[in-house]
């Protein structure tokens, strides 16, 4: 694996990754990872620092934090979670820039019983690849901030940048 850091209006940012013929930049993201991030990545000794390999997902990532940047083009690694967290994470992949969505409405969107909501959270709670697959857009029923790994302050912070001015009691679906 390949590793490289990044600076953001986050902090410093982990990318892990590994060389890939066919994602754009030859690069495939396996984690994004901000400092004190619940299940965050931690460096492993037999991975590689390779800032080079990461220039188009910095690029990216620097566009959607300048706000020039609604949509990524980054290839991922697929193969991580068991295929209910899969399931979850494609789903977080098709909401839109700038709108929310809540744990309910994502539970039924993948056809998920409607007392999955908590494992719902679980798989979200788990997603490897922060602000690239949207987590911080699924808030709560009643428009609260419930759960981030990478911190509320962070969450509130990534929906500021999407356009979202009054955090407090975010409309599902509104800006």
């Amino acid at each position: 694996m390949l590793y490289t850091t990044c600076e953001s209006p986050l902090g410093e940012l982990l990318l892990v990754g590994q060389k890939s013929e066919t994602a754009h930049g030859g690069t495939t993201l396996a984690s994004l990872s901000v400092p004190g991030q619940k299940g965050g990545a931690l460096v492993q000794d037999a991975w590689s620092e390779d800032a080079t390999a990461f220039e188009e997902i910095i690029r990216q990532l620097r566009g959607y934090f300048d706000g020039t940047l609604t949509r990524f083009d980054i290839a991922c690694v697929t193969t991580r979670g068991t295929a209910f967290q899969q399931r979850v994470w494609k789903a977080l992949e098709t909401i839109p820039y700038g709108t929310t969505t809540t744990y309910g409405r994502l539970a039924a969107d993948i056809g998920a019983a409607p007392g999955a909501v908590r494992a719902l959270g679980t798989a979200i709670g788990a997603n490897p690849l922060l602000i690239v697959r949207p987590c911080h857009r699924v808030i709560g029923a009643d428009g609260s901030l419930t759960g981030y790994a990478g911190g509320l302050d962070r969450k509130r912070q990534l929906l500021g940048l999407e356009g979202f001015a009054d955090l407090a009691g975010v409309a599902p679906g509104a800006r």
